[in-house]
């Protein structure tokens, strides 16, 4: 099945900030849009080895929804200045499957220090994948949140306001494609 929009959360910590991030870009998508919502955690995945990790079977059906979306928004934690280990070791493993893609971030980090840390990532799949990166990328830190929740009005702005670039862009960047 083909998707509008695949809501990604990468990260593998059940309190995650991210996962909470990406529920509330998924709940706005699917008011109006044909989304769909994958959480890392129910799909264990090999480490990347370059061999036999792509037959896997959750890499195989991870690269197919991949395949399958028209913009693809992930949510990562950051750890020290970086993307999670987990967000990273998914696009090696599903690679070709990101061609062509919007690709949108949503980031929480412990600190205000890396907000830069989504850009190697982004070159990686614009030069690698010829994706089209939404220029526009939600930040937050910990400070956010409490108990599960967005606390912060301007986050939430935020991440309707991605939802929004992502409406806007889909329409030229990832156009349906007609068989």
């Amino acid at each position: 099945m083909q998707y509008d929009y695949l809501v990604i959360s990468t990260s593998l910590n059940p309190e995650s900030n991210s996962r909470i991030m990406a529920k509330v870009v998924f709940d706005e998508l699917a008011k109006k849009d044909n989304a769909k919502f994958i959480d890392l955690k129910d799909y264990p995945l090999p480490i990347c080895d370059g061999d036999s990790c792509y037959a896997d079977k959750n890499v195989q059906e991870l690269a197919g929804l991949i395949g399958n979306a028209r913009c693809v928004l992930m949510a990562a934690p950051v750890y020290n200045f970086y993307l999670s280990a987990a967000a990273k070791n998914l696009i090696e493993l599903t690679g070709r499957a990101w061609t062509d893609k919007l690709v949108g971030f949503l980031c929480a980090a412990g600190g205000r220090s890396s907000y830069m840390s989504v850009m190697n990532v982004a070159n990686s799949l614009m030069l690698d994948f010829r994706c089209l990166i939404i220029p526009r990328f939600v930040y937050a830190d910990g400070s956010s949140f409490q108990a599960e929740q967005i606390t912060d009005g301007d986050l939430q702005r935020r991440i309707v306001e991605l939802a929004d670039t992502a409406r806007r862009l889909i329409e030229v960047a990832a156009p349906v494609a007609v068989s």
